[in-house]
């Protein structure tokens, strides 16, 4: 029997009830994108769908009706496109993807919505998203990075890295816990390259530069996936699900007014 939350393999008159249920509807967004020498492109998007699975499967244990969208693979990566292997979206394409998903999910009678990202250049865009979206249809959507929305927790189980970043210890860990056949674990040692800083490791902090993973990385690797294992991989969607489940089953999240006509 199909999981109760996977949007794709529900009929439409069940999702109809979910509706009716006031269900949190959950949409990955993630890319399809170089990730060194020892992954593959599709690691942010069989990341995202895999967090926004366990993190349901929380959810649902809670008591809280929950669907998952199936994950948009595409985003914004031309920063990796040096690396070949890489599909990119401009923002205003993936502006109006977004948008559009959000629309038809509205106009079925969902209420709640989360922008769950897995990818690090979508960030900036998808808050921008929220900021358009949010007024323009009166609803209640939220952005999720989800290696953000669960900082400490990561913080805590890896050894070699202060959060997670890019085909590095955490992501190796997440894909051997999930997709080991796909991990060439005798290429991880290409992974060490000549890198140059960051600008905040320069200047320091408030100052944005765009760069791409080529000038920043000559493998294309941003972390040390040398220190990666399954067993950490399972710690990290297990602290990273758990972190996010409760916040989404937190009601004031969705109760707190955004605007001054919401304000009771």
């Amino acid at each position: 029997m199909a999981d109760q939350f996977e949007w794709r393999k529900l009929r439409a008159d069940q999702l109809r009830e979910k509706a009716k249920q006031d269900a949190i509807v959950v949409l990955p967004i993630a890319s399809i994108e170089q990730h060194g020498p020892h992954l593959p492109v599709e690691v942010d998007s069989m990341l995202g769908e895999a967090v926004a699975e366990r993190t349901a499967r929380k959810v649902l244990a809670k008591g809280q009706p929950i669907l998952v969208l199936p994950v948009l693979w595409t985003g914004l990566s031309e920063h990796h496109m040096t690396f070949g292997g890489t599909v990119t979206l401009d923002n205003a394409a993936f502006a109006a993807v977004v948008e559009g998903v959000v629309k038809s999910v509205l106009r079925h009678g969902f209420k709640r919505i989360v922008l769950l990202n897995a990818h690090g250049g979508n960030e900036n865009a998808l808050r921008t998203i929220v900021d358009d979206l949010t007024p323009k249809y009166g609803a209640a959507i939220v952005q999720f990075t989800y290696w953000y929305a669960a900082a400490v927790a990561i913080a805590k189980i890896l050894e070699t890295q202060g959060g997670l970043s890019h085909a590095c210890e955490a992501e190796t860990s997440m894909m051997m816990a999930v997709r080991p056949e796909l991990v060439a674990v005798d290429r991880i040692p290409l992974a060490k390259s000549n890198t140059t800083p960051n600008v905040d490791d320069l200047v320091g902090g408030g100052v944005y530069r765009w760069r791409n993973i080529g000038s920043r990385s000559a493998s294309g690797v941003i972390g040390n996936p040398e220190a990666a294992s399954a067993e950490k991989g399972e710690r990290l969607f297990d602290a990273i699900s758990t972190a996010l489940a409760d916040k989404l089953c937190n009601r004031e999240m969705w109760d707190l007014p955004w605007t001054s006509e919401t304000l009771d």
